[in-house]
C-alpha cells in the first residue's frame, strides 16, 4: 500500500515539515539497471574490484539516482493538482548499496502570482538521520 503524499495549498504553512518518502535499500542490481537506463557505465558504480583499486570501499550509487529519488518525491507531492515549475539539487555524501534513502521536504515559502498559487519546497535526501546525500529545492505551481 502506498501513501498519498500529494499536498494541498490551502493546508500548508511556511516551515511545515512534509510527509517523508522512504525508498527500499539500494542494491547492486539496481545500480547495474540504472547504469543501463542512464548510459553511465562508469565501473565505480558496478565493479567492486575497480572501486577498491581507486581507494573506495566498494561501488557507490550514481548521484543522479538519488536525484531521481528526490524527483519522484516532488512528483508525489505535486500529485494531480500541481506541476513542477522548478527543481534543482546539490549532491552531498556518497551513497552505497544497502543505504536506505529517505526523502524529506519542508515548506519554505507560499506565494501567489497572477492569481496562481505557488509553494517553494526545501528538499533533503538522507541515508541516515542527519546524513544528507542530496539537498535542493522545488517550486510547485498549483492548477
Amino acid at each position: 500500500m502506498t501513501t498519498d503524499l500529494s499536498i494541498k495549498p490551502d493546508l500548508l504553512k511556511e516551515g511545515q515539515e512534509l510527509e517523508p518518502m522512504t525508498k527500499p535499500p539500494i542494491t547492486k542490481v539496481q545500480l547495474v539497471k540504472y547504469a543501463g537506463a542512464s548510459g553511465d557505465f562508469n565501473p565505480l558504480h558496478t565493479d567492486d574490484e575497480f572501486a577498491r583499486s581507486i581507494g573506495m570501499d566498494g561501488v557507490i550509487a550514481h548521484g543522479m539516482l538519488v536525484m531521481g529519488f528526490l524527483g519522484q518525491y516532488v512528483m508525489e507531492l505535486a500529485g494531480e493538482q500541481a506541476e513542477i515549475a522548478q527543481f534543482n539539487m546539490r549532491f552531498g555524501a556518497v551513497t552505497r548499496p544497502g543505504d536506505q534513502i529517505t526523502c524529506k521536504g519542508k515548506v519554505d515559502k507560499l506565494y501567489e502570482g497572477d492569481g496562481i498559487q505557488f509553494v517553494r519546497l526545501e528538499l533533503y535526501a538522507e541515508k541516515a538521520p542527519g546524513e544528507v546525500v542530496g539537498s535542493g529545492n522545488a517550486i510547485l505551481r498549483f492548477r
